[in-house]
Order: structure tokens, then sequence, then C-alpha cells
């Protein structure tokens, strides 16, 4: 029998999974990992600045979560929660509900993804208000299914050959203040992209028919992008004003990813209804919508229902995860190496022209790749080499726009891991201005 490599199964994936599903980087494929590190076939180890697309904020190789998993397992792997109960389902919605913001009159709606919750999300909003139209932000990412796609407003590619999508969906500007479309200066501004969706409300989109406003609290997939507090806390007094439903996707930024449980919580506004995937399940999928009573009573069953949603065995993964992050005050760890990584950056950038912004919130942090010092202009070419430089050299390190840097990595990374991880992006740098790095990175980086 053959060795299984990073390249058999490279080329095996090629033959039997379908390219829709992925968007390459770098041909290596894990075998293992430990915490913030991975192992791949060949023995190779890599620092992770990825986090498995921040659905593994406690890690990889978690023997104890493992333990719980497998103990569920040996009793009862899943019943539905659909017809009948099992213990885990509960204590999750009660856990969650507990430590989302505001006062505990909420419930919890499951799904087995993110993207799915999304779609309950929309669901939900025209349920309760009895209207029918969505606002959302270009350049947003809400995930794959059909409700999130139709909302989403970031690559094309997911739209071609697959309409019609949802209809009375209306997108307006996300506060992009790095790139400002109104060419205003953050601290100076009146919220021009608030007053447009008022201007909409006065001549084309009536306000008393828009059900709900789909915020994310930092643009994950537009590259990291935080809006100032005082755009969310307008979003929020608009929605107050007209009796819309504020909808805030933290499938990428909840669970701890900030140094908060929830990343509007940076804001100091609170959401009708907060949607939950990726590392929700501690690794395994899962999806929630934690949101007021009233709202998650307007539907009936079987609006949406799933045989697997709050699945019992995922259910006690993220459970287990939940006890493990505060056991480990990985939320403050956030915080910390959040800051330590960003000031390892500003040190690079003093001495490389082509670091350009650095931004971020605790362990969601983006970093623009530019033309030179003082520039605003992409630079997709350093950026995707660098990327795979990085990946060559043992750091999972992908780019988001063509241009930033997607700096998420799981919620326990050390410091000591952190450094390891600046010399590589170091060296990959060094590696690019000196011509070191060839056009053959396009054979099989991709990217987004």
């Amino acid at each position: 029998m053959s060795k299984t490599t990073s390249k058999s199964i490279d080329k095996k994936e090629k033959q039997y999974i379908a390219k829709t599903q992925k968007i390459p980087y770098y041909p290596v494929a894990f075998k293992s990992g430990r915490g913030a590190m991975l192992y791949d076939f060949e023995g190779n180890e890599y620092v992770d600045f990825l986090a498995s697309a921040g659905s593994a904020n406690i890690g990889h190789g978690n023997k104890e979560l493992s333990e719980a998993v497998k103990d569920q397992m040996d009793d009862l792997t899943q019943y539905t929660l659909a017809y009948f109960n099992s213990e885990p389902p509960i204590r999750l919605a009660e856990k969650l509900v507990e430590i989302a913001p505001g006062d505990n009159n909420k419930k919890v709606l499951y799904s087995a993804t993110g993207s799915a919750c999304i779609d309950a999300a929309i669901k939900l909003s025209r349920a309760f208000t009895g209207r029918t139209k969505i606002i959302s932000l270009f350049e947003s990412y809400h995930g794959s299914t059909y409700g999130a796609m139709s909302i989403s407003a970031l690559s094309t590619n997911m739209r071609r050959k697959m309409g019609p999508l949802l209809s009375d969906i209306y997108h307006f500007n996300y506060p992009t203040c790095g790139k400002c479309p109104y060419f205003k200066e953050e601290e100076s501004c009146s919220l021009e992209c608030v007053n447009e969706i008022e201007f909409a409300f006065d001549h084309y989109l009536p306000s008393e028919e828009v059900a709900a406003i789909f915020i994310e609290p930092i643009a994950g997939d537009a590259g990291i992008i935080v809006p100032p507090k005082k755009w969310v806390k307008a979003i929020r007094e608009l929605c107050d004003k007209y009796g819309i439903v504020l909808v805030c996707d933290e499938i990428q930024q909840g669970m701890g990813r900030t140094g908060k449980w929830f990343g509007i919580e940076n804001f100091d506004v609170e959401a009708d209804l907060l949607v939950l995937g990726k590392s929700v399940g501690g690794g395994l999928p899962l999806g929630a919508v934690v949101g007021k009573t009233e709202i998650l009573e307007s539907l009936d069953a079987p609006a949406h229902v799933f045989t697997l949603s709050g699945n019992t065995t995922v259910c006690v993964a993220a459970l287990k995860s939940i006890e493990i992050l505060e056991r480990e005050n990985a939320l403050q760890n956030s915080i910390e190496m959040g800051d330590y990584i960003k000031a390892g950056f500003e040190k690079l950038k003093e001495k490389y022209d082509i670091i350009g912004d650095i931004r971020g919130i605790g362990l969601s942090i983006g970093v623009d790749i530019v033309k030179g010092k003082g520039s605003k202009e992409k630079n997709p070419d350093a950026t995707t080499k660098i990327c795979y430089r990085c990946i060559q050299t043992g750091l999972v390190m992908i780019f988001l726009g063509q241009s930033t840097l997607r700096v998420q990595p799981p919620l326990v990374i050390t410091g000591e891991q952190v450094d390891k991880a600046m010399r590589i992006i170091d060296s990959a740098i060094d590696d690019y201005l000196n011509d070191r790095i060839g056009d053959e990175v396009y054979e099989v980086t991709q990217g987004w």
C-alpha cells in the first residue's frame, strides 16, 4: 500500500472533490494538531494563524474535548431534537443564553451550520415583523446557503449561474473608513453610510417594509474591517426608530475571538438576534441563533426543523469547548496575544514599506499589503507570494480581498508560537522583496 502524503491527498482531492468547494492556497494536508500547532503527513510543523477559518477557537487535538465526545458517543451519538429530547442541546441553549449580552429573556434555535442560521434569521425577522425586505452590506459574507448567499455581496462567483436568489434584498455601504467611498475622515464624518439608508427610506425603500438589517461586528472576509462604534450605535438607533430587527452575524467573530463572547459587545450595542456558527461547536458542525424570545417564538414547526440540528454529541463538544475557554481564560489571552501580534506587525512595518494598515480586535486581525510606504494601493502579487512562502516554511496564513493578511489564530496561541510566526513572516517578506519567490505560486494559489 502506498504511503499517504500531502501530494497523494491533493491528487485524490482533484479527482473526487468538486472545485466549487475549494479556495486553494497551498497543497498541504494536515494529519494532526496540538493547540495552535498543526502537523502534515510529512511531519512538518506549522503555526496556525487561521484556526480552520475561525472554526477552531479552542485549537487542535484537545484530549479533554475528544474524551467528552467519545463518552457521549458511547452512550448516544444523537437523537433528533425535532421529536424528542436529550440533555446536551438543552444545557447548551441555557449556557448560550447565559453568556449572550443583555437579559436572559432569550431562546436558541439550532442549525447544523452558520449559513443555515443566517437563513433562520431571515425567516424569523420576516415572520416577527410581517415584512419582507432585508438590508445587508456591500462586501459582506454570510455563507453559502441560498438565503446567506442572497444577502452576501462579496464575490460574483457566489451568484453566477444560480439565480434567482432571494428577492427584496438591498445592499448599502459598510463603513470602510480606510477607503471611504464618500472621501470622508472617520473623526469628522457625518455617517454618510447611515444617511444613505435614511435617503432610501425617503425615496424608494419604505421603512415599514424592512424586516431586518444584517451586520457583521467586524467585516471578516472583506478584510477584517472594524467599524466605528458610532456607526454600530447609529444602526441600532435606526432599527429602533423604524421597528427593524437588528441581526448580528457572529459566525466568525463570536465565541471569544475578539476577547468577548460576542463581537458586538465591543461596541456597547445589543442586537436582537445573534447568529453563531464555526467555532460554537468546538470544532464540530453546529450553528445557533440566540435572540429575544418574542422573535424566536414567531415561527411554528416545521419552518426551521432539521433532523441533526442540536446534535447531541456536537452539543457536548460545544459545552466542553466553552468550559475550557472559560477555565483557561482564553478571552483574555485573545486580547493579550492580539495586542502582541499587532505590535509584531508594527515592528515589521518599520522595516518594510509594503506593510500598510494593521487593524483588529483581539485575535481577529487584518494587515494590508500595499505598493509602498504611505500607499493604500493593493499589492496582490506580494500578498499571494508572501502567504505562499509562509505556508511553505511553517505558518498557515491566508489572505482576503487580494491584499489583506488574515490573522485569526486559535485563542490558545502562546507568545512563543507568535514569535515563531513573526520570524516566518519576516523571512517571507524578505524573500519576496529579493525576488526569491517565483510566479509558479499562481499555479496552485487562488485565494479570495
